[in-house]
């Protein structure tokens, strides 16, 4: 399982998903229980690849991943993600750490923030291409 968590700044779990550049990417298939974590690896988006922009014509850094969590996303990015045979989780959480230790024991989120551009973000995805 491949784990993707947008970043602010690769320490701080992101929002705005569909406009996030820095992500931590956790490749999780040889994990098994009781073992430490893998180190993420840092993924750059370059300004072309940004999801919100990316026309799924090329290959994606992104490509292949199961689960992207963040702490925000619009409606439109969440469709785009299913079409990439992803899924969108939302949290609260703002540790990435935390959120991987969460999801691999089982325990669940905190639920997300509230932040009014999520609300900007679902009337911008009304007119969106997803």
């Amino acid at each position: 399982m491949k784990i993707a968590i947008a970043t602010r700044d690769f320490a701080t779990v992101g929002g705005h998903a569909g406009q996030a550049r820095h992500w931590l990417l956790y490749d999780l298939a040889r994990y098994a229980p009781g073992q430490l974590l893998p180190a993420p690896r840092q993924i750059d988006l370059a300004a072309e690849q940004v999801l919100h922009v990316f026309k799924d014509n090329a290959p994606h850094p992104l490509d292949g991943v199961d689960l992207v969590v963040a702490a925000s996303a619009g409606d439109g990015f969440v469709r785009h993600m299913r079409t990439r045979g992803t899924d969108v989780m939302l949290t609260g959480e703002t540790d990435p750490a935390e959120v991987i230790t969460r999801i691999v024991s089982g325990q669940p989120l905190p639920d997300q923030r509230f932040d009014i551009t999520t609300t900007l973000c679902k009337l911008r995805d009304l007119f969106s291409r997803h």
